[in-house]
């Protein structure tokens, strides 16, 4: 019988031959050539113990996802390249450099910035206008008439563009036996309420709004009887959160996502703004679409009624302008540019006399109403996009949502800057855009995050007062009733909006 002794064993409680202390190595070798108690022996044979940080591996990982490739971990590898594609990668060829004398052409002369062979940058791809006409007008013949039509509960029809926009109302009759439409104003809300607003507790009504995720949630102005909401299905629809506590009438006029909504100051009327290319101004009793707003094919990310004149409505657009439309007009009538990034935002303050934007860019620039010219510009290496922004009942304060995961405070003074000693964590929502709101009497701060809860802040002392699950995926608005005390409005992308009191 043969006995062994292990590499790594310190005691021998038995005598051992000549022979059997003279026996040769035996057993697994690691990297270097020698035996290693390092060594983890495994199912599959043995592991060995190696360091990497996380930055290379992550990057590792994402370049083996997306190419197939990777480079080899082993040691001595010497940045070879493994994975299925590692043998057919092969070094891209420029174009030709073309002809010096020749400036325009097939032969045009392109230098060192000539392009890689097959790379299409910059060319024209997808159905050329004929075919997208072509296809525009045969699906307008299969949707049937543009005029405004009467469809089914929960089967609205989409729109396609170049079509009549329409409306659909869900009640049975749009006028009262007095003659007053939706847009009445309740008696007991026409009185400003100064109870202290306290945190929700209970859940008042749920309704699944659209499909696809709910954009933003607005209160209409004063009363706030009425809450409109918009979504990804190219929707905007209107809800009595009063008395009936059911949705009103739907919106039909968007080809795409609508990605804002805005009351005008009286809230007769509404500005969508969509994917589509188009700023909608809407009448809010009847539905019919007043106008339609679009400088060139920028998409309008958010768009503002000035609040002491109806007839101006700001729109911020994802090519970095702000564009001041007069709807009397239905021109351009000014322009800001300055951001070097898509317009996230737009708040008035300061008695409507200046706004505020935020961008992509990492900046907010506050400017003086009618005036193209920056006054003020806040941007700092270290700070994070701002994407959502709301205004403190008493004017002297903002609350922006930083991707960073704090809900960060400026003054509105002469001097706009930041307050560092107010902010409000604990919440998620890096990546995501959750408009924070303020309750009337600005004791309470509310936000939602990006796991589906909803976040609720001491004004004065930054602690946090509650939080609950309101949401299956990220809840993107909340909004705090103007007039009723303790009820606030959430809304998510899993497509509903709660009513909590």
């Amino acid at each position: 019988l043969a006995r062994y002794v292990g590499h790594d064993q310190r005691e021998i409680k038995h005598n051992m031959t000549y022979a059997e202390l003279g026996q040769p190595l035996l057993g697994p070798l690691d990297s270097e050539g020698e035996f290693s108690s390092k060594q983890t022996t495994t199912a599959s044979g043995t592991a060995e113990h190696q360091a990497i940080d996380e930055t290379t591996f992550r990057k590792q990982e994402r370049m083996f996802r997306q190419q197939g490739v990777a480079s080899d971990p082993s040691i001595g590898a010497d940045g070879q390249m493994v994975g299925a594609e590692a043998t057919k990668r092969q070094r891209r060829k420029r174009a030709a450099r073309g002809d010096a004398a020749v400036l325009d052409g097939e032969n045009a002369y392109q230098g060192p910035w000539a392009k890689f062979e097959g790379d299409t940058t910059g060319q024209t791809s997808g159905p050329t206008a004929e075919q997208l006409a072509e296809y525009e007008e045969r699906m307008a013949q299969t949707s049937g008439s543009s005029g405004p039509q009467r469809v089914k509960r929960g089967s609205v029809t989409a729109y396609v563009a170049g079509q009549d926009e329409r409306t659909l109302f869900h009640g049975q009759h749009e006028r009262d036996y007095q003659g007053r439409t939706y847009m009445h104003v309740p008696a007991e809300l026409r009185a400003t309420n100064d109870v202290q607003c306290r945190v929700p507790t209970r859940l008042v009504r749920e309704w699944k709004a659209h499909q696809g995720g709910v954009s933003a949630i607005r209160f209409i102005p004063g009363s706030g009887h009425l809450l409109l909401s918009c979504g990804m299905d190219g929707l905007v629809k209107l809800f009595d959160v009063h008395s009936a506590l059911r949705q009103q009438r739907t919106y039909i006029g968007h080809a795409k996502a609508v990605r804002d909504i805005s009351f005008a100051p009286d809230g007769q009327t509404f500005v969508s703004s969509s994917y589509d290319t188009f700023s909608k101004i809407w009448d809010t009793e009847t539905g019919a679409c007043k106008q339609r707003l679009a400088a060139g094919s920028a998409v309008p990310y958010v768009a503002r009624f000035y609040p002491d004149d109806p007839n101006s409505v700001l729109v911020g657009q994802g090519d970095r302008r702000i564009v001041q439309w007069d709807v009397r007009a239905n021109q351009v009538v000014q322009e800001y540019n300055q951001h070097q990034g898509a317009i996230n935002s737009l708040t008035f303050f300061d008695d409507n006399r200046r706004f505020v934007s935020t961008s992509d860019d990492k900046s907010m620039r506050v400017w003086e109403y009618g005036i193209p010219v920056v006054i003020k510009l806040v941007a700092d290496p270290a700070m994070h996009s701002v994407p959502a922004v709301a205004l403190h009942p008493n004017g002297k304060w903002l609350a922006g949502q930083s991707m960073d995961n704090r809900v960060v405070v400026y003054s509105t003074g002469d001097r706009f800057k930041i307050h560092r000693r107010k902010e409000f964590r604990g919440h998620v929502t890096a990546g995501f855009a959750c408009q924070p709101a303020i309750s009337p009497d600005g004791r309470v701060v509310v936000s939602g995050d990006a796991e589906g809860g909803v976040w609720c802040w001491d004004w004065q002392t930054s602690r946090v007062l509650g939080r609950w699950r309101a949401h299956d995926k990220v809840a993107i608005c909340a909004a705090w009733h103007p007039r009723e005390a303790s009820r606030v409005a959430t809304c998510s992308w899993d497509g509903s909006i709660k009513y909590w009191e």
